[in-house]
């Protein structure tokens, strides 16, 4: 077996002779002072320290030396080694600092300009009255409910309780949709959102509590107090053991979470083919609160001095309604009121034209503001 060969001189390998590799080490640090950016660098950084590399191509040759060769060819790479990352590390933070300082002036931003160039928007006093109605009756426990606004006559009049020749079937009261060349089609534009409470009750068993608001449409001319298309909401409740008595508390409680503390609401007796008993919904007038009424001294605009609003209708639900729905009367009954979002909108911010609200008008809409 052969022994070491003593004799060896490291020198004689050519990268790793002394002048190679300062030249080595000189080339690197020129490319890397010459790097302009950040991406350039890693290049530089890739082509002088990676693993193909002339300086780490030269350290490989170490492993060939005898042993009291390499200490000596060790140190001399060590050290063109360190030299260029120590100069890749100055020049790296050298182009990061140019890079931060040309951001900043590039995305400088003159907080001195105008900043209301384009104006501020607002959400429509519509769409923030209604999310309160619901939120109100969400806090009960009620489930928000909606349906189509294209509707068959049995869920828009049959099933509640309208007989055939009822006037509101007529076409001066519905818009009737033409299919095939038949306008006798069947199919309506659904004139207020009790379908809904119908959809619901076919759709889950009892107890049911929904609240359902939407847009309905009916044949009125648009005036100041008139649209053909308005936006209503009904409520419907039906459980075991329900009464005028929680009708009325759910009312007047309705009332005082929308128009304040105080508020009440009372029931004069009227006829809805799908309640029974039926009554309009009055509640106490939200500017005077009553004080009007005989008082020549503190007449009121708003009530007329009549001392009370009047809201919409409400009810029991007729017996014949939950039957058409397959609910048993004899086990359930339940409560129902509707009532016009624009109306109330209307007395709640002393709006006199019913067409300001359906116009689109920005000017209309800005006051309210972003109200959620």
């Amino acid at each position: 077996m052969s022994a070491p060969n003593k004799s060896y001189d490291p020198v004689e390998v050519e990268a790793l002779k002394p002048e190679e590799i300062e030249r080595m080490r000189d080339e690197a640090v020129a490319a890397i002072a010459a790097a302009t950016d950040l991406e350039a660098l890693r290049e530089v950084k890739v082509a002088h320290t990676g693993d193909r590399s002339p300086l780490a191509l030269a350290n490989r040759e170490i492993g060939a030396l005898p042993p009291h060769a390499k200490a000596d060819a060790g140190k001399r790479v060590g050290q063109a080694r360190g030299a260029v990352n120590k100069a890749l590390k100055a020049r790296q933070e050298e182009l990061e600092a140019e890079r931060d300082a040309r951001v900043l002036v590039e995305e400088a931003v003159d907080v001195t300009l105008p900043y209301d160039r384009r104006p501020a928007g607002a959400r429509h006093p519509m769409t923030s009255f209604a999310d309160r109605i619901a939120d109100v009756f969400a806090a009960l426990g009620y489930r928000v409910a909606e349906g189509p606004e294209v509707e068959t006559e049995w869920f828009n009049f049959d099933a509640l309780n309208f007989p055939p020749d009822h006037p509101a079937r007529e076409m001066q009261d519905t818009f009737f949709v033409e299919r095939d060349g038949v306008a006798d089609s069947g199919v309506v534009l659904r004139t207020h959102t009790s379908p809904v409470q119908i959809r619901s009750l076919i759709g889950q068993e009892p107890p049911v509590y929904v609240i359902c608001p939407g847009r309905v449409y009916r044949t009125d001319e648009l005036d100041a107090t008139h649209t053909p298309v308005f936006t209503q909401v009904e409520l419907l409740a039906v459980d075991e053991g329900l009464t005028m008595a929680d009708l009325k508390g759910t009312l007047d409680h309705m009332v005082q979470a929308l128009f304040g503390e105080g508020m009440r609401t009372r029931l004069r007796p009227n006829f809805f083919p799908f309640t029974e008993p039926s009554a309009e919904m009055d509640m106490v007038c939200y500017v005077c609160r009553g004080e009007s009424v005989g008082n020549p001294d503190r007449p009121c605009r708003t009530c007329s001095s009549e001392g009370w609003i009047e809201l919409g209708g409400c009810g029991m639900v007729n017996p014949r309604v939950l039957t058409a729905c397959g609910v048993d009367p004899e086990k359930y009954s339940g409560f129902a009121f509707g009532f016009g979002i624009e109306r109330m909108l209307m007395f709640r911010h002393d709006i006199e034209d019913m067409r300001d609200i359906v116009e689109g008008d920005v000017r209309f809409t800005l006051p309210f503001g972003m109200e959620i």
